[in-house]
């Protein structure tokens, strides 16, 4: 197998060209901004996971430039900031859509639809795991749990959650955001752009009307435990099979729990089913 003259200086340890550098202008802005981050911190060194988000809402992704600049800002090598900047998820290192639309295929979002939604949207889009469609409007990805499995299944959009999805409505999203139709999350903050996403993260404030009172919320069944744990408990509601024609209270002012919610029967509570000594063998 041949190497070609890039590879061998990458195997030989050459030194690679510079980064080119950002225009004037640009560096004079982002500099002010990237001091006042670093001002935050006690160490600066503390300021490189916002300094990276500084750099992709720039660029719309970490570019050696970007490295090069978190690197002379902090007195870092560009090896110490690019070790951070590949090793978590949200740092783009290459170009990417202006809306990043994750499906969660963690294990039950996956068995409620997961799997489905994202099959779906890969032939929708006719891209692959990571990639952007041509309009450079849409990269798909997989992505971990999102800690909402009360909402399962989940797509989120640059970070933003949008619940209980299936594949036709994951369609009709992924279609307004490439015609660039108002798109509502869930909950939380309104929808934004990759890059205004990531100035945010950076941690400079949202300054669109009504971004600062939208909030995320857990659903019911994230809560039970909390109340549970308060002895806030609350009769169990049985679930019936679907189908099965059996009568159920829809009153909107109950809440409904499922059976599992309450605290059930043990062999420690339940005498019709004492645990009783563990024999041992060869009694």
């Amino acid at each position: 197998m041949t190497t070609s003259s890039s590879e061998q200086g990458v195997s030989l340890g050459m030194p690679q060209l510079p980064a080119p550098a950002y225009p004037d202008d640009v560096r004079a802005r982002l500099e002010a901004d990237g001091r006042e981050i670093i001002a935050r911190y006690p160490d600066s060194r503390s300021a490189l996971l916002p300094l990276l988000h500084l750099v992709q809402a720039e660029e719309g992704h970490v570019t050696r430039t970007g490295q090069q600049f978190c690197a002379d800002l902090l007195q870092l090598t560009t090896a110490e900031v690019a070790a951070v900047a590949t090793f978590y998820s949200m740092y783009r290192r290459r170009p990417s859509g202006d809306y990043q639309v994750g499906v969660c295929t963690n294990t039950l979002c996956a068995v409620m639809g997961g799997d489905a939604i994202f099959e779906s949207l890969q032939e929708h889009l006719g891209v692959g795991n990571g990639e952007t469609t041509d309009d450079g409007k849409v990269t798909l990805e997989h992505i971990e749990c999102n800690a909402a499995c009360d909402f399962a299944p989940v797509v989120m959009v640059n970070w933003e959650f949008f619940d209980n999805q299936t594949p036709a409505s994951a369609r009709r999203l992924v279609d307004d955001l490439r015609a660039g139709a108002p798109v509502e999350p869930t909950r939380g903050a309104p929808m934004c752009t990759f890059k205004e996403t990531a100035r945010i993260l950076a941690g400079f404030p949202d300054e669109r009307p009504g971004a600062v009172e939208a909030s995320g919320g857990a659903g019911p069944a994230s809560l039970v435990g909390l109340r549970l744990a308060r002895g806030e408990t609350a009769p169990a509601r049985v679930v019936h099979p679907r189908g099965s024609g059996a009568p159920q209270d829809e009153s909107p002012t109950t809440e409904h729990l499922s059976s599992h919610d309450a605290p059930q029967d043990t062999s420690a509570s339940d005498p019709a089913h004492p645990a009783g000594p563990v024999a041992e063998e060869g009694e």
